[in-house]
């Protein structure tokens, strides 16, 4: 028992540290969106520009959709690191223990890193020893980290 206890232990340990590079590098994938929002701003800066005779130029309103599309997908992409980051941080300290499953099940529709991690946060946090550790703590208090 006391084996299968320090087994878990580290996988959360090594669980939350991989959590921490995926919310890294989903954070980093968020600024591609911008580039839309680029590709926007200069659709509208465009339309208010003189014509030339026989040139079509993008419609504004497009251009704005583009702004707007691209600034939502840069915030849900942001706002999804800082969730996946906080289940880093829950798995190291070892508290919300419901928190961190939901986040690893919502990750599984992320190919292919955050299918890999979730499955394997999934399989680690079913476990009755790995439960047990997040019920000590939580009658205990917080891990240091």
């Amino acid at each position: 028992m006391p084996n299968e206890l320090n087994q878990d232990a580290e996988h959360l340990r090594l669980l939350a540290i991989f959590h921490y590079v995926v919310a890294g590098v989903t954070a980093f994938i968020s600024f591609f969106p911008l580039l839309y929002t680029g590709m926007g701003a200069l659709f509208v800066y465009l339309s208010h520009q003189p014509v030339k005779p026989g040139e079509s130029l993008p419609p504004e309103v497009l251009g704005w959709f583009l702004v707007g599309f691209g600034i939502f997908l840069a915030i849900i992409g942001f706002a999804f690191a800082v969730v996946i980051f906080l289940a880093g941080r829950a798995l190291a300290q070892r508290h919300r223990y419901w928190f961190a499953f939901v986040v690893a099940c919502m990750e599984c529709i992320f190919i292919p890193f955050g299918t890999i991690l979730g499955v394997f946060t999934l399989i680690v946090l079913s476990r009755e020893s790995a439960k047990g550790l997040f019920l000590s703590v939580a009658s205990a208090g917080p891990v240091q980290t």
